[in-house]
């Protein structure tokens, strides 16, 4: 689980956020974006002390000044069940005959190539196509004469 996702999923959520100069707010998520900063309502602001306290009805919190957010363990609890489900849904794909074949698989004049090399059918080589033949062609990765496979000679 990545924490941008774990964020994202707290929404709406009441969280914890110190910041890098010591202060903290309590309050509650609204937003956040891909680079971490993140949009709070109700908040209670605490000096770095714990001296002083603001109440404020919204804030933003730029990404990179945050050292901790706090989030409760009903939102980890929450996003850990999902991430097993989606496995299991996942893991039921990719059973079964058929996918992706081996080097038979693609029709002439198509595919990447296997020992002949090159996008084509066996036009390519010395003609100035860009496929084929034993030589490997124009940009073919063929593993016989000029072509840049492991046997190439």
């Amino acid at each position: 689980m990545l924490p941008l996702s774990l964020l994202q999923a707290a929404q709406g959520e009441e969280m914890l956020v110190e910041l890098k100069n010591g202060d903290t707010y309590n309050g509650v998520l609204v937003n956040c974006d891909t680079w971490m900063n993140v949009n709070l309502k109700n908040i209670i602001c605490t000096s770095k002390d714990g001296d002083r306290f603001w109440k404020l009805t919204e804030c933003y919190i730029r990404g990179n000044t945050i050292k901790y957010i706090g989030i409760p363990d009903k939102v980890l609890d929450q996003v850990n069940e999902e991430d097993l489900s989606k496995r299991d849904r996942n893991a039921l794909r990719g059973r079964g005959r058929g996918g992706r074949g081996g080097m038979g698989s693609r029709g002439e004049g198509r595919g990447r190539g296997g020992r002949d090399g090159g996008r084509g059918g066996r036009t390519g080589g010395r003609d100035g196509g860009r496929g084929g033949g034993r030589d490997g062609g124009r940009g073919g990765r063929g593993a016989h004469r000029g072509g840049r496979g492991q046997h190439a000679q």
